[in-house]
């Protein structure tokens, strides 16, 4: 199970029927320090998120720790953006989103930001459909 493995801290995950060239440069991300979820594993993600009920206005009491601009940074990095996008968005520098990131992972307990989009999406905190 995909969501299993994530939340034990898996750093990567492709489909077995990744082509060869996928596979290598998803060797060389995880490699390098990165997460990489293939695009078919993404899709089935939000697809069994999708069917799932939703589990209502309750946020996870963790979430009380960060400020609201990280509950921001965490909906934006859920929603698949860069720092770099997140940076642009939010009107913020490079390095002050990836303190942010830097926080929120710390705060939740969290390994990297893979870890984070699952937290996010089971939740509820992002919604699949919802536009950023």
């Amino acid at each position: 199970n995909v969501t299993r493995a994530l939340r034990a801290g898996a750093s990567g995950f492709l489909l077995k029927d990744a082509g060869h060239e996928l596979f290598l440069a998803a060797v060389r991300t995880v490699a390098a320090g990165e997460e990489l979820v293939g695009p078919n594993v993404t899709r089935r993600l939000i697809e069994q998120f999708v069917r799932r009920p939703p589990r209502g206005d309750h946020l996870p009491a963790a979430f009380a720790r960060l400020t609201a601009r990280e509950l921001e940074v965490l909906r934006l990095l859920a929603r698949g953006l860069s720092n770099a996008e997140i940076a642009r968005d939010l009107f913020l520098s490079h390095e002050t989103v990836k303190a942010h990131v830097a926080h929120i992972l710390a705060k939740l307990q969290l390994r990297d930001r893979v870890q984070a989009v699952v937290l996010a999406y089971e939740s509820g905190l992002v919604v699949p459909g919802d536009g950023h």
